[in-house]
């Protein structure tokens, strides 16, 4: 019940037409995700907002999860932990990275590392736990 990266961007567009969130890949238990920062999205320092950065996290585990169970719009997060670890750049894309730990009948668990576009060194860790409805 896999859904295509084409399933997964039109299904985002549609139903979170306010998200910045781009999804680049999506398959084989994992997703990668593009946010392109604002200026509305920085904070004082010239760093990019924590809940911008909660926001590609979750974004990158939701698609890796419709990407493997397809299109469940009621897929929900019951936990998200992020851990900071450097800076971001105000003028780059976030990317976030996901890959799928656990997927199990009621909950599906993930981690997603954050990078500054270019960077290798990620700037957050996060991992995020999903309730998957009954029905499915």
């Amino acid at each position: 019940m896999l859904a295509t990266k084409q399933e997964v961007t039109d299904f985002m567009r549609t139903e979170f037409p306010q998200a910045k969130c781009i999804v680049e890949a999506v398959g084989e238990q994992s997703a990668t995700i593009r946010h392109t920062v604002g200026f509305d999205e920085l904070r004082p320092g010239g760093t990019v907002s924590g809940p911008v950065l909660m926001t590609v996290a979750d974004c990158a585990l939701y698609v890796a999860i419709l990407g493997e169970i397809g299109i469940v719009s009621l897929a929900v997060t019951t936990s998200l932990t992020i851990n900071f670890l450097r800076k971001p750049s105000s003028s780059k894309d976030i990317i976030g990275k996901c890959t799928l730990l656990k997927i199990g009948k009621s909950l599906i668990v993930g981690e997603v590392s954050l990078y500054s576009e270019g960077d290798v060194n990620p700037l957050a860790h996060v991992v995020g736990t999903y309730s998957i409805p009954k029905a499915r």
